[in-house]
């Protein structure tokens, strides 16, 4: 029986390779997109497109109620992915634009997913994956926004996972560093004549979105799914340094100073 499986944030970037990936094994796979003529594309592509604005609270009652409707209320797995940043100091942050970051960042993420669960429990056995960042594990100057949402989502998803302990549902957490997406190029500049950029030697590190694949399989198929996976040399060095440096060490490193 083919296997369901919804996509978040599945028109670029890490979502597309996922759905690609997953097509080619013979899953269903449900794509979630933003924009009507990104579901139309996905459509065309062989995929099963559906159209979900995470920072809309009726666009996700909508959006779930088709998936459900599509799947007959039987889903093996969610790839929660979609997402974007907003950067700049957090003085320059207004209140409305922490807001916006965190409703498609967190809080649409946890209604799809909570509507979602009885779809999810069904089959009896079940994931949910949740693309992180390794700002999700540290912060940098003028991204303090974006990583106060992936932090909020890492707590969101350890305590779902033990929620769901016992249940069949399998929850794990994806965290990538440096990824050549259009993630840089969508995001929202608070101080946009003062825009934060990437540092240059980031470029040195930086993998194509398709390096998430093996632990996106993983995470889907072993019987044994690991909370976490890094991937990138970054994400992989900072899980480290944030166990074994003191934080004014690791403030000073991540300054830059």
């Amino acid at each position: 029986m083919q296997k369901n499986i919804v996509i978040t944030g599945s028109s670029s970037g890490i979502g597309l390779a996922a759905a690609n990936d997953l097509l080619r094994r013979g899953y269903r796979v449900l794509a979630a997109c933003r924009k009507p003529e990104d579901v139309q594309r996905m459509n065309a592509l062989g995929f099963t497109g559906v159209e979900l604005d995470l920072n809309d609270r009726q666009s996700v009652t909508r959006a779930a109620a088709t998936i459900i409707s599509l799947c007959d209320n039987r889903l093996f797995a969610l790839f929660n992915n979609g997402g974007y940043g907003v950067y700049g100091p957090l003085a320059s942050v207004s209140r409305e634009q922490l807001e916006q970051q965190f409703a498609t960042n967190l809080f649409g993420t946890h209604q799809l997913t909570t509507l979602l669960l009885p779809a999810l429990r069904a089959g009896g056995e079940a994931r949910i994956i949740n693309t992180s960042s390794v700002l999700g594990l540290i912060s940098t100057p003028g991204r303090g926004a974006y990583a106060a949402s992936k932090y909020a989502l890492e707590a969101w998803s350890d305590a779902l996972r033990m929620e769901l302990h016992g249940s069949g549902i399998r929850v794990s957490l994806i965290e990538p560093g440096p990824i050549k997406t259009r993630f840089t190029d969508n995001v929202s500049q608070a101080e946009r004549d003062k825009p934060v950029k990437n540092p240059g030697i980031a470029a040195r590190f930086t993998l194509p979105p398709e390096a998430i694949l093996p632990k996106l399989r993983h995470a889907l198929e072993s019987r044994h799914p690991r909370l976490r996976y890094p991937v990138t040399l970054v994400a992989h060095v900072m899980t480290l340094l944030r166990r074994l440096l003191p934080g004014w060490m690791l403030d000073r490193i991540l300054r830059g100073k």
